[in-house]
């Protein structure tokens, strides 16, 4: 909200100076005129830009503490391939093939520090993909992963922008990512926890702790 009600205001005075230069220039004041046109463009493209960066930031979702990023469960097709049932937070629900004996989840987690927290802009997070992982690093090697995209792309890159520009934006963290992956087998289920500190997997029922237990 912070973002959106930034960008709705910068828009206002755009529009605002817009005005005020069409009138000083219907005046035949053509100097305070351009002035006031330029800082009226310079102000709707920074608003512009604002909700472009919005837009990609509405792809992540608000994290204040440890809560549940995903469902998933499994189901043998074959050898080392299995079909994979992803509910996200929402309640959404996505069925992905994956070849292996591992799972993995990975998330992006943008991380504010400072005062920006102070203004209600919260750790952010979004789940990037979901693959499949051999334990052998020899037929890892040999075979073609099977990744499933899970981020949608809309807008600017916060997080390509944020490491880009690091040194000019101190108040945000994107050097974050985070991965978890747990074997893979039939019936297996398990809730992916999403934290500050990346993301934990965990066991769903006494079946998967024991598949946990024997892969360990």
């Amino acid at each position: 909200m912070t973002l959106e009600v930034f960008s709705i205001a910068l828009a206002a005075l755009g529009l605002l100076a817009l005005g005020g230069a069409l009138r000083q220039l219907w005046r035949r004041r053509l100097l305070a005129g351009s002035a006031q046109g330029s800082a009226g463009i310079l102000l709707l493209a920074v608003a512009t830009l604002s909700w472009a960066l919005l837009a990609n930031l509405h792809t992540y979702r608000r994290l204040t503490h440890e809560q549940l990023a995903a469902d998933l469960s499994f189901t043998a097709l074959g050898p080392q391939f299995y079909q994979a049932r992803l509910t996200d937070a929402a309640g959404f629900a996505t069925f992905f093939e994956l070849h292996g004996d591992e799972w993995q989840l990975d998330a992006r987690i943008l991380k504010w520090r400072g005062l920006v927290n102070l203004v209600g802009i919260h750790t952010l997070y979004r789940l990037e993909r979901l693959s499949g992982r051999y334990r052998d690093a020899a037929q890892a090697a040999a075979t073609l992963p099977s990744v499933q995209p899970l981020a949608r792309h809309a807008g600017l890159d916060a997080w390509r922008l944020a490491q880009r520009f690091s040194g000019w934006l101190p108040w945000v963290d994107a050097d974050y990512g985070s991965a978890t992956y747990m074997p893979m087998a039939d019936g297996a289920r398990y809730a992916v926890l999403v934290s500050t500190s990346g993301l934990i997997a965990r066991p769903r029922d006494a079946a998967t702790r024991k598949v946990v237990e024997g892969w360990r």
